[in-house]
């Protein structure tokens, strides 16, 4: 999709292996996520719910808007807050992203 602004946004599967480690803890690893690239923005992996280790993250209270994609809801770990996010009702030309986390530091595996 691209804005009259020329702000573009593409919503891709992605084959790569990506895994979200913090403090040696494995929070999430998929070999199926969906990259996001967006104009002045870094690749952002949205990843599964079967695919993140949900039960270690605790719903936080932060929302946040984007013109381009929807309302995110955000969740945190201890010491981590509003480490991961998600779109619950993203806007169409993004609706691939529904439902998916996208954490602040992912890192992809050289299989």
């Amino acid at each position: 999709m691209t804005s009259a602004s020329g702000h573009r946004i593409t919503v891709e599967p992605e084959a790569v292996h990506v895994r979200v480690v913090r403090e040696g803890q494995l929070l999430a690893e998929s070999h199926r996520p969906l990259a996001l690239r967006e104009t002045g923005c870094p690749v952002r992996y949205y990843l599964p719910p079967g695919d993140v280790r949900t039960e270690l993250l605790t719903p936080s209270d932060t929302r946040t808007h984007c013109p381009f994609k929807g309302d995110a809801s955000y969740w945190s770990l201890p010491g981590a807050a509003d480490l991961v996010w998600a779109y619950p009702e993203p806007k169409e030309h993004v609706a691939a992203i529904k439902g998916h986390f996208c954490f602040y530091d992912t890192d992809v595996v050289a299989d």
